[in-house]
């Protein structure tokens, strides 16, 4: 019979700051190299080879080739749900300049979490889902329920069409750090976010994390 899990070891692994800086670039699904993490972390690219390398051995990124090339992906859901959670714990950042202060807007306002949507955006959709009774109202770090895919947003959604979610939730509230409440995660949630992107309802912001948002989803909300 297996103790308790050492958490000492990841803790680690995210607590130093090159390593954090890496990770939480890599929060929003997407598969980096080796150089542009480098860039993100401020650091030559040995010691960032030597980092990614550590993250790989403890189960934290994944790793893939590509030509000559190697890019890293965080391995899985669990771990960006555990770096989403120390952001929620750490201390905020102070922002310097405008352009500190205009990305953590559009952080805020909407940005993808790992594989599905977070920010005012998110808490918005999930709160409208809520009132039309599509989903049951969410509690952080709890599956959810699905109740019915025929109001008007679900439609639109196209929830319906959502994949059979296998041995993953197909709803689970994840905890939105900059908000404070949880947004829509899981199955589900991975398939609104691809549908908003496919759709041109947000699109991804190079350079971050953040989304941009259409002035119709906008209104969807307001209706």
């Amino acid at each position: 019979m297996d103790g308790d899990a050492d958490l000492s070891i990841p803790a680690r692994l995210m607590g130093e700051p090159a390593r954090a800086a890496m990770l939480v670039a890599l929060l929003d699904g997407r598969a980096l190299p080796a150089g542009e993490l480098a860039k993100i972390a401020q650091v030559s690219a040995a010691t960032a080879s030597a980092h990614l390398a550590r993250l790989v051995d403890g189960g934290l990124l994944r790793a893939r080739s590509l030509g000559r090339h190697r890019y890293f992906e965080l391995a899985g859901s669990d771990v960006a749900d555990a770096v989403e959670s120390l952001q929620r714990l750490g201390p905020r950042r102070p922002v310097t300049s405008y352009a500190q202060s205009a990305t953590a807007r559009r952080l805020a306002d909407a940005r993808s979490c790992y594989d599905h949507l977070a920010g005012r955006l998110a808490l918005g959709l999930a709160d409208r889902l809520v009132a039309e009774r599509a989903i049951a109202p969410l509690e952080a770090g709890a599956p959810g329920t699905v109740l019915a895919t025929d109001g008007p947003l679900a439609r639109r959604l196209r929830l319906d069409e959502a994949p059979n979610p296998g041995r993953r939730p197909a709803v689970r509230g994840c905890l939105d750090w900059t908000e404070r409440r949880p947004h829509l995660a899981g199955s589900l949630g991975a398939h609104v976010l691809e549908v908003l992107l496919v759709d041109g309802w947000v699109a991804r912001v190079p350079g971050d994390r953040s989304l941009r948002v259409s002035d119709e989803l906008r209104a969807t909300l307001v209706s």
